[in-house]
Formats: C-alpha cells, sequence, structure tokens
C-alpha cells in the first residue's frame, strides 16, 4: 500500500523536474511563436514553478474523484470550453487571419453568391479552401461582424473536438481510453493559444475528427443517416484545407483494418458501406473542384513550388513540438502505446497511429500543419495509459498534465502573447469603437526594413473596431519580385485592396489612423500635410521585441476650434 501511494509524489515530482529541465534546455525549442528561449526570458520561472505546484495539489484532488461514465462527455465538453474561454483576450498573434477575415468579409458585404462566384478571383484565395471563411462569413452575415462570435464557433469547434476524440477512443476500445484521450488534448499549451484566433487550423481539427467518427459509426451498423452524415462529414473536411486531404487517407485505412477483422464474417456489407461512402464522397467533392478547376491548379502549383520548399526553411522540430509545445508525457505514453499495440497484435491501433506515422515519414515540422493530427496522437497516449491499472493514479497523471498544461498556457504563453505588437491592433480597435465618429481613415507607411506589407494590419485593425474604414492601397516601395518570392509571409505582399476599403473624397474630418512598424518613424511630407489641422490622440506601439513583423499604431483627430472669448 505504501509503495502505491508513493507513486503519487513520484508523478508529481517527475512533472516539476521535466519543467526545470525544459527551461535549462529551452534553446533546443525552435517554436516560430511560443519557443521557450524566449517566453521564458522576462518571466519569472519560479512563479510557474509555485503555480505547478498547486495545480499538482488540485490535481491529487481530483484523481480521488470518480467521474461517472453518464458524465464524461458532459464534463470533458463544459472543461474544453471554460480553459478556452481563457484564451479569449488573446489579440490575432498570427498575420495569416487577416486573409480569412478577408475572404469572410467579403460574404458578409456582398452576399453568398459573390463569395462562391469570385472566390479565387477577386477574393483572393492564396493557397485556402474555402469552408472555413465561408462560416466565418456566415456568423458576421448572421450575427454582426464581431470577433466573439468567431471565437465562440472555434471554441465550440474545439470543444466537439475533445467530445469526438473521446468517443472514438470508446468506439475502439472502451471508455476509459476515450476519455483520457479527450483529457489530454489539453495537454498541449501552443494548442490552447490556437483555439480563439481566427485561423483554420482548430476547424480543420475538428473536421477531420468528424469525419473518422462518422465512418467508423456509418460502416457498422450502418442506417442512411449515418451513411449521410459520414460523406458530408468528408466532403467538408476536404473542403477546409490541402494538407487535409492527405490525412483523409486515414479512412482508408480504417476500411483495410474492418476488411482483415471481417475476414472470417460472411457479412461484407461494412465493407461494401465504407467503399460506396468514400466513392460518392469523392465524386461530390470533385465535382465542385471542378468548379474552380483553374483556381485549383494555380493553387496546387503554389503549393509545390513555394509552400513545400519553404517547409524546410520555416519547420519546427519534432524536439520542439513533442516535448515543450505539448507535454511530455503525452509523447512518452504515445511511444509506450507502439509497444502495447505490438504485443497486443491489436489492429485497431493502426488506425490512430497512421496520421501521426505521416507527420513523421514526410517529416512534415510545421506544428500548426499537423494540429489536425493531435486528437490521434492523443488517442496514442490514452491508449498507452491504460498499461496503469490503478485508475487513481491514471487520474493523477491525466490531470497533472492537463494542470502543468494549463499553468504554462495562462501565466507565460498568454503574457507573451499580451506583449506582442500585434495587440497594437487590438487595443487601438477598442480605443476607436469609444470615439464619436462612424468612419475613419486609414494611412500605412512601408519602411525598408519591413518584413511583411503593412496593408494587411488593416483587415486585422477592422476585425477589432466597428468603423468604417477608407483605406487607399498604394503598394509602393516594395521589395523586387524575387525577394517576395523567397519570403515566408509573400501572401502580404501580394494583397490586393478590397473594394469596401475605398476612401471617400469627401469625409476630411475622421479620425486618421497611421499604421507603421515603429511609432517614431517620421511622417512623409504628404502624410504630414494631410495631418496638418489634426492632433495625436493615442498612441499602441507594445513590442516583444522579439519578432522582426511588428506593428505601431498611431491616432489623430482633428484639432478642436480656439475658443472664442
Amino acid at each position: 500500500m505504501q509503495n502505491k501511494t508513493a507513486n503519487f509524489p513520484l508523478i508529481g515530482v517527475a512533472h516539476l523536474l521535466i519543467f526545470v529541465a525544459l527551461i535549462l534546455l529551452r534553446v533546443a525549442d525552435d517554436n516560430a511563436l511560443f519557443s521557450w528561449s524566449w517566453v521564458f526570458l522576462r518571466i519569472d520561472s519560479s512563479r510557474i514553478y509555485l503555480g505547478l505546484v498547486a495545480g499538482l495539489i488540485i490535481s491529487f484532488l481530483l484523481s480521488r474523484i470518480v467521474i461517472s461514465d453518464h458524465y464524461q462527455i458532459l464534463f470533458l465538453a463544459v472543461l474544453s470550453f471554460v480553459v478556452s474561454a481563457l484564451f479569449w483576450k488573446e489579440s490575432e498573434i498570427i498575420i495569416d487571419a487577416s486573409r480569412y477575415f478577408t475572404q469572410a468579409k467579403h460574404l458578409e458585404v456582398y452576399g453568398i453568391g459573390y463569395f462562391l462566384k469570385e472566390w479565387g478571383r477577386t477574393i483572393i484565395a492564396w493557397t485556402d479552401m474555402p469552408l472555413v471563411p465561408f462560416l466565418y462569413g456566415m456568423i458576421f452575415k448572421l450575427f454582426g461582424e464581431n470577433r466573439i462570435f468567431i471565437q465562440l464557433f472555434t471554441t465550440v469547434l474545439f470543444s466537439l473536438t475533445v467530445v469526438l476524440t473521446s468517443l472514438i477512443g470508446k468506439r475502439l476500445w472502451n471508455r476509459d481510453t476515450g476519455f483520457s484521450a479527450g483529457l489530454l488534448l489539453f495537454g498541449s499549451p501552443y494548442l490552447l493559444t490556437q483555439v480563439p484566433l481566427m485561423l483554420v487550423d482548430v476547424p480543420t481539427m475538428f473536421f477531420l475528427t468528424l469525419s473518422v467518427f462518422t465512418f467508423l459509426f456509418a460502416l457498422n451498423p450502418g442506417g442512411t443517416a449515418r451513411v449521410a452524415c459520414s460523406i458530408a462529414a468528408i466532403v467538408l473536411t476536404v473542403f477546409t484545407k490541402y494538407s487535409a486531404w492527405l490525412m483523409l487517407s486515414v479512412l482508408g485505412v480504417v476500411l483495410i483494418v474492418y476488411a482483415i477483422n471481417l475476414e472470417r464474417s460472411k457479412d461484407r456489407r461494412p465493407l461494401l458501406r465504407g467503399v460506396v461512402i468514400l466513392l460518392i464522397a469523392a465524386a461530390i467533392s470533385g465535382a465542385v473542384l471542378l468548379l474552380k478547376v483553374d483556381v485549383v491548379k494555380e493553387q496546387v502549383g503554389l503549393l509545390r513550388g513555394y509552400q513545400q520548399p519553404g517547409l524546410a526553411r520555416w519547420g519546427e522540430s519534432f524536439v520542439s513540438t513533442f516535448l515543450f509545445q505539448t507535454h511530455p508525457f503525452i509523447a512518452v505514453s504515445a511511444l509506450a502505446s507502439l509497444v502495447v499495440a505490438f504485443r497486443k497484435r491489436d489492429l485497431n491501433y493502426v488506425i490512430i497511429c497512421w496520421l501521426v506515422l505521416l507527420v513523421v515519414l514526410f517529416n512534415i515540422k510545421r506544428i500548426r500543419y499537423i494540429i489536425p493530427v493531435f486528437p490521434m496522437l492523443t488517442l496514442m497516449a490514452g491508449y498507452g495509459l491504460q498499461v496503469i491499472k490503478r485508475d487513481e493514479l491514471r487520474r493523477f497523471i491525466l490531470f497533472s498534465t492537463v494542470a502543468t498544461s494549463l499553468v504554462i498556457g495562462v501565466f507565460a504563453y498568454l503574457p507573451v502573447a499580451e506583449r506582442m505588437s500585434t495587440a497594437n491592433l487590438k487595443h487601438a480597435g477598442e480605443y476607436l469603437n469609444t470615439l464619436d465618429a462612424g468612419e475613419i481613415e486609414v494611412i500605412t507607411l512601408f519602411s525598408k526594413k519591413q518584413v511583411a506589407n503593412p496593408a494587411v494590419a488593416v483587415p486585422l485593425l477592422d476585425l477589432f473596431t466597428n468603423k468604417q474604414i477608407q483605406y487607399h492601397y498604394r503598394p509602393e516601395g516594395f521589395p523586387s519580385r524575387e525577394e517576395i518570392e523567397r519570403s515566408s509571409v509573400r501572401f502580404t505582399w501580394e494583397y490586393l485592396n478590397p473594394a469596401y476599403y475605398c476612401a471617400k473624397p469627401d469625409a476630411l474630418n475622421v479620425p486618421v489612423i497611421v499604421i507603421s512598424d515603429a511609432s517614431n518613424d517620421p511622417l512623409p511630407k504628404l502624410v504630414a500635410q494631410r495631418l496638418e489641422d489634426y492632433r495625436l490622440s493615442e498612441a499602441f506601439n507594445t513590442s516583444e521585441g522579439i519578432f522582426q513583423y511588428k506593428v505601431s499604431v498611431r491616432i489623430y483627430q482633428k484639432k478642436s476650434p480656439p475658443f472664442p472669448y
């Protein structure tokens, strides 16, 4: 009994020692957004350490509570939503959000028909697929152009992903495996920071997981409704992201596993049902893609000629992704599951390890590109944890892993995100909302040291303000075409100003916002003349001092006329 009790402090000490080791080895973390080498540069690690101790104590108390099988799904759904909401105060820390907002706003302003017709033409699609921007645009159209509705939507998708991951584990093995896998999705502080953002990675993760879940349930016992849901889920996944096409290969693996498991059975209906689902989904997807075949060809060419070679330059190591950005216990449990599955000759395990295997074989090292694989990774880890037969100890490992991730995410990652210069756009937008003006004019300043086109900051400012923006886009002084084609943010230099930002010549007294890469940049002569009768009202120039991309915002208002005596 004493040995069993001793396991709890040993696990707790392991968590603390792992954190210390990662802090000491943080130079090995090459994550492009939240590398520990700079996350903990200005943060007192001792405070995080105390937070970890408190989290371990809470985890021990939670491990003594048995959650009824009937309430596990509800527990995961509520907990995932509450945890994600802690990160809602983040600004849009990745500039890719500007193009998803722009695409979505086209639907909001011009309607569904225009979006479907002009996507890939006047609506610059880059290498994006249309589904997620379409859904964002529908949210704007139905509920208004407010970021909180986008955050609610992406948070719900994350919560549903957690639930679906748990149900997949239950379907393939048992309820405990599924619950463990769902809970371990909170074990990545990086993933938690991505949930509130207006990107496509978390929605893609949801639709891919939904495709696996509905396909499993459509095979056996089947039914028209389940088959239709499976087809719909696959088609929707196809239009989330090009990388999802490769990931959908897991459905073929599901079919092969079922074929082997049913080898001695005379009932071939599940296999036939699966083939029919895949063929119909492929036919529908292909028919839709043919309508935009020119756009798709151009995008595929861009993926091959630019994105694929770029991965070698912009990649992040597996050490970063699986030791720093996700809790090491997840990686260790996932590796242990390989041995367990091999010993059991468990064919179902191939289904969940397939996508992780693809990531390794294809050397996909950009963490944002492998976020959709995280549910399968946690299913592997949940499967590996089942070798621990003592329920309380397994629950302690699960909750302590989650607690560690939350402490690091909330008290380390979130403060860093709030100091990023992109937060200036959020704060400027909130300030503009307090002004008594329906319209604003935006001017962007270009400098030769800028790594991204300053024009892409305009849509992000638009996301945070309810004012009508007037912006006259002047692509002057840009780098050479050769430099642009090598840029990691090439899409920013190929930005085209949407028509809904066209400036009105009669709007002369509106507030003027100047966006540049530094608050002390002198104003060009023409801009200075434009602001001759204006005063500097507010400036936002927070900077983390790490990233090359910087954005500073200055707000000018018309000078008040002198008081007549």
